[in-house]
């Protein structure tokens, strides 16, 4: 994974050397994504810049990624895991210039011209996480576009010229674009040279799914041994690379999951179909905490039943609020539970990269597909239970998927997210939502969240790990974490000062102390109105969407985020587990 800048609608009698070094400049903001190599184009028209993560082909695949004729110039950020498929059902012939994985765009690219589907009938084949800005300087024309669920990040907005600009993080436009906002996960923009500076682009949808509707899903089984098919195949897809790697490990249900799968595989190399020994053959896992953490304990117990080279790493409070500002101007957000969860994330991060490792393989995504979080346990029946994960995938753009990436990329180590997997979404999610509902009935044994899952995969795991309670990762680092981020915010911020915290945050004012904090942190590093309109809402409260407010009126009152605060779920799924 890398980042991207580009810069669209050029026009005579720009400066054109003054706006290449201006580029420049504000690509090196996000070099933290991309340490390994910087690559630029630029012509009369357009600017690409290119900050790279060498991942697969790190000899070669230097970006921007040209076309033999030099007419299509590609900046990705991101992989494309079913690459060598996609080359080996191309009708036209295309000269490939790297071995990159990302080159296939260009290929799709060309061949979509003489296809009446257009940008979208190649966009739909990728499965991978991506953002990309291609330039096709033969025909005056670009194209940007973004993964399904929006794993990786991408802004865009126009300078004070109306030039467009794109970027991976929202820190290189800012300075420059006063209507700086995101991308949307699973759309396009394509638009010819002219038009770039349009006031209003519209990106078009391309993703669309079937199961977004319960109707179509409804009454429909999936078989425990093709969900459990499903899972793996995406776990094998996604250890694609030519460096060192390894996986998040937290003892949680999801995370284990997947080091149980990928240890299964670990031993060769996918990108030789597994004939050959892996470059690194030990699967390593990576944990983090406050000192007697639940995770660090549960991690223990599931990389000693999976036999990883482990490495718990412990923090303290001190350090973990000391990084805050660094954290927050990572992860652009002021969202409460986003910047509680990032920040020992943000630790490991920079602990793993000190380690030599690249890539890892997190457990994003499992609980708004199967209904992991507590107030799920509140669902009436299974529509609004269906709906409300179809809600929840819409939005994880702005919250785990950013956490996990921004986090993960600020020290330069890639995160990837099989249970995101395009492939696996189709299987899990065409399910009939009753079947991932909790049971609450008085008689028999009781059914957890996620219980289709774990049924899925029983044997694989220790039992204590396979029917372990979900925590949120901020509370399983260790309870102290976020009592102390409370007790710090009370002492920062005055009763008078949360008052009349709508007067200074008219967009999205905080509802607390801590994310008063939180929000004046982030005003340092991202002033303006359209800065703090990226982060919908202002809190990523699990409780606080219309459906789970209408599931149980309790919720609307709470203003913690923490799975703790739950209306009681939390203590009594314990105490029943």
């Amino acid at each position: 994974m890398c980042s991207i800048f580009g810069m669209f609608g050029l026009q005579p009698g720009d400066d054109v050397p003054a706006l290449r070094r201006q580029a420049l400049e504000l690509s090196q903001k996000q070099r933290h994504r991309g340490p390994d190599w910087s690559g630029v184009y630029h012509d009369e028209r357009a600017i690409l810049v290119h900050e790279r993560l060498a991942i697969v082909d790190p000899a070669g695949g230097s970006q921007p990624l040209r076309s033999a004729d030099g007419g299509l110039v590609l900046a990705v950020n991101g992989e494309i895991y079913n690459h060598r498929e996609l080359k080996a059902e191309l009708v036209r012939d295309y000269a490939f210039q790297t071995g990159s994985d990302c080159e296939v765009i260009n290929a799709l690219y060309r061949e979509c011209d003489t296809d009446a589907g257009g940008p979208a009938a190649f966009l739909e084949r990728l499965n991978g996480i991506f953002a990309f800005a291609l330039w096709d300087a033969a025909n005056g024309r670009g194209l940007i576009a973004r993964d399904p669920i929006g794993v990786v990040p991408l802004y865009w907005g126009h300078d004070r010229a109306g030039r467009l600009c794109v970027a991976s993080e929202m820190k290189a436009l800012a300075p420059i674009c006063a209507d700086v906002a995101q991308f949307p996960p699973g759309r396009y923009y394509e638009f010819p040279a002219d038009a770039a500076d349009a006031a209003k682009p519209v990106p078009r949808r391309y993703y669309e799914r079937p199961w977004r509707d319960y109707d179509a899903v409804e009454g429909v089984q999936v078989p425990k041994a093709e969900l459990r098919a499903a899972f793996e195949a995406a776990v094998h897809r996604q250890l694609m690379t030519d460096v060192p790697y390894g996986v998040l490990l937290s003892g949680g249900l999801d995370s284990s999951l997947v080091a149980a799968v990928a240890a299964r595989y670990a031993r060769h190399r996918v990108e030789d179909d597994d004939r050959s020994e892996a470059w690194w053959p030990r699967l390593h896992s990576f944990a983090i905490g406050l000192e007697g953490s639940p995770d660090l304990a549960a991690a223990e117990v599931a990389a000693a039943a999976l036999g990883t080279v482990h490495h718990g790493f412990t923090y303290t409070f001190q350090e973990g609020l000391d990084a805050l500002p660094e954290v927050i101007r990572h992860i652009e957000t002021f969202d409460v539970t986003t910047i509680r969860a990032s920040t020992p994330m943000y630790l490991l991060a920079r602990r793993i990269k000190a380690m030599g490792v690249k890539m890892v393989l997190s457990g994003e995504g499992s609980d708004e597909i199967f209904g992991g979080y507590l107030y799920f346990h509140k669902a009436p029946n299974a529509r609004e239970f269906h709906q409300e994960l179809v809600r929840k995938l819409d939005a994880l753009n702005n919250y785990d998927c950013l956490r996990a990436n921004k986090s993960m990329m600020a020290w330069g180590v890639e995160p990837r997210v099989p249970f995101l997997d395009r492939e696996f979404l189709d299987v899990a999610m065409r399910m009939d939502a009753k079947y991932k509902m909790i049971d609450r009935s008085d008689s028999g044994p009781r059914r957890m969240e996620k219980g289709v899952l774990r049924d899925a995969f029983e044997g694989e795991l220790p039992g204590s790990i396979l029917w372990r309670q979900k925590e949120q990762f901020s509370d399983g680092v260790g309870y102290g974490w976020i009592d102390g981020l409370k007790a710090h915010a009370e002492s920062q911020v005055s009763d008078r000062e949360l008052a009349a915290a709508d007067r200074r945050f008219p967009v999205n004012p905080p509802q607390t102390k801590e994310a008063y904090y939180y929000r004046m942190l982030f005003e340092q590093f991202y002033p303006g109105t359209a800065c703090a309109q990226t982060v919908p809402g202002g809190k990523s409260i699990a409780c606080s969407s219309p459906a789970a407010i209408a599931w149980d009126a309790s919720f609307a009152a709470m203003a913690d985020p923490s799975g703790r605060a739950v209306a009681g779920v939390h203590a009594q799924a314990v105490s029943a587990g």
